[in-house]
């Protein structure tokens, strides 16, 4: 059974986004897309889930859901059949789960190829104001997690026209990828190749300015103009797969290393991004924070889908 690009849906303007998002992520995969709702029942008259915000909490009671019930059911079913409409070529399903939204979206990852996550909040400067739900599960889950802002639509994810004017029928903006060379991993440069790949589109890396080449030395220190390291060289340093360039032979990579903190020329290049990918280092244990500063600020701050993808 192939895996699916599921995602939590409640309501919410944020959500439906995420739902949108993840159709047409869905379509570039060619897998199925599966509509997730989990209701928390609380000791209250109306019972609510925990990954809907205010607005999405009287939507669903103008509509008299008050359960999870026929009413959440149908509004679920409402969405299914709005993402059939826009997307006939996709397979959707839907699923409506009972318990505490953090452990049954962890749950539901599992068996997902990704997990989408509508961002509760604004992009841009005053950044996503990710949910707590959203913050838990892309810290505790293996699986790789999607952060969607609210408002995002597929304009944002292209070039602009001749123009001057939005399009989602010219070119993919670039994959950024911010890429922590103390601790490169396969997992991760293989989701943003991957990524880069579907959208037909070049692979931005953008790393830390302090990274040092076997030889000891950093990619200006000490070594002459002539033999500073090219646009792939640290790249290939820490150790990219050569099989990731000749399974990805049209992703075409650049490099930078801005001077200056990572997050913050991460959050301004998000904004000519089709979509940012950053990692977090898997943890096991519980307790503690499982997101690196320079994710959980790209987090709060891009203005692009962030991808986060846990590895070892």
């Amino acid at each position: 059974m192939p895996r699916t690009v599921t995602v939590g849906f409640d309501g919410s303007p944020e959500s439906r986004a995420a739902v949108e998002w993840a159709a047409r992520e869905a379509r570039l995969r060619a897998l199925p897309l599966l509509l997730v709702n989990v209701w928390e029942p609380v000791p209250q008259p109306m019972g609510r889930s925990p990954m809907l915000g205010p607005s999405a909490q009287q939507g669903w009671a103008e509509h008299g859901v008050t359960s999870a019930g026929p009413g959440a059911r149908r509004i679920l079913r409402d969405a299914a059949d709005e993402v059939r409409r826009r997307h006939p070529d996709v397979e959707v399903g839907l699923e409506q789960l009972t318990g505490r939204a953090t452990e049954e979206l962890l749950k539901a990852a599992v068996d997902a190829e990704l997990l989408v996550l509508g961002s509760h909040g604004r992009s841009g400067v005053a950044g996503l104001l990710v949910g707590s739900v959203g913050l838990h599960v892309a810290a505790h889950t293996e699986r790789p997690v999607v952060l969607v802002r609210a408002g995002e639509s597929a304009d944002d994810e292209h070039a602009s026209d001749p123009s001057g004017a939005a399009s989602a029928g010219t070119p993919f903006r670039p994959v950024v990828l911010g890429l922590d060379t103390a601790h490169p991993d396969e997992t991760l440069l293989r989701f943003a190749f991957e990524a880069a790949a579907l959208r037909n589109t070049g692979l931005r890396v953008v790393h830390d300015p302090g990274h040092r080449s076997p030889a000891g030395r950093g990619p200006h220190e000490g070594a002459a103009p002539d033999t500073a390291p090219g646009p792939e060289d640290v790249l290939g340093s820490v150790g990219a797969p050569h099989a990731l360039r000749q399974e990805f032979p049209d992703v075409e990579v650049v490099e930078e290393s801005p001077p200056g903190k990572a997050a913050g020329h991460l959050v301004a290049v998000s904004r000519e991004a089709s979509l940012v990918v950053v990692g977090r280092r898997a943890r096991h244990s519980p307790l503690g924070a499982h997101l690196g500063p320079v994710t959980h600020a790209v987090l709060h701050h891009a203005a692009a889908p962030v991808a986060v993808i846990a590895h070892g």
